[in-house]
């Protein structure tokens, strides 16, 4: 199972990326971060452009699970026993996370999407997202291993 996150925007906070750094050393399943520069262009025309590059780059026999704050909250165990299907799999597929730039993701990325996934209600940074999203990888882990670093 190759795991991917597709980010729009670089990550340029060193503090932010040495706690993003800690999670990406406890994992088991590696995790692929490819930053996309957001396109310099009208914001009518920013998330279709942005879309287009997110196209360019998904690998084939994609799970797509996008960050939106329309999405789905679920809990980390919850979560956990959504995606344990497809860290056992042996079907060869990818698993791809997606968060999308400064305002949004494309309609037509959300809808190509398996699972649209929310972090809450609130608004939130886009490289706070891309933190909770490594520390919650990291907590899926250990739900699915019995590790008790995850207390219910």
């Amino acid at each position: 199972m190759q795991v991917t996150l597709i980010t729009v925007g670089k990550n340029k906070d060193k503090a932010l990326q040495k706690l993003i750094d800690e999670y990406l050393k406890r994992l088991t399943v590696p995790l692929k971060i490819i930053e996309l520069t957001p396109p310099t262009c009208s914001d009518a025309e920013r998330k279709k452009r942005e879309a287009e590059s997110i196209r360019k780059i998904l690998p084939a026999r994609s799970i797509v699970i996008v960050l939106d704050e329309k999405g789905r909250d679920m809990t980390s165990v919850a979560l956990a026993n959504h995606l344990q299907e497809y860290y056992t799999s042996p079907s060869g597929q990818s698993l791809v996370f997606i968060i999308g730039g400064a305002d949004g993701l494309d309609d037509s990325i959300i809808q190509s999407a398996q699972l649209h996934l929310s972090f809450g209600k609130q608004t939130w940074p886009h490289m706070m997202v891309r933190l909770m999203l490594v520390e919650q990888l990291y907590r899926i882990q250990t739900i699915l291993t019995g590790h008790p670093y995850h207390r219910v």
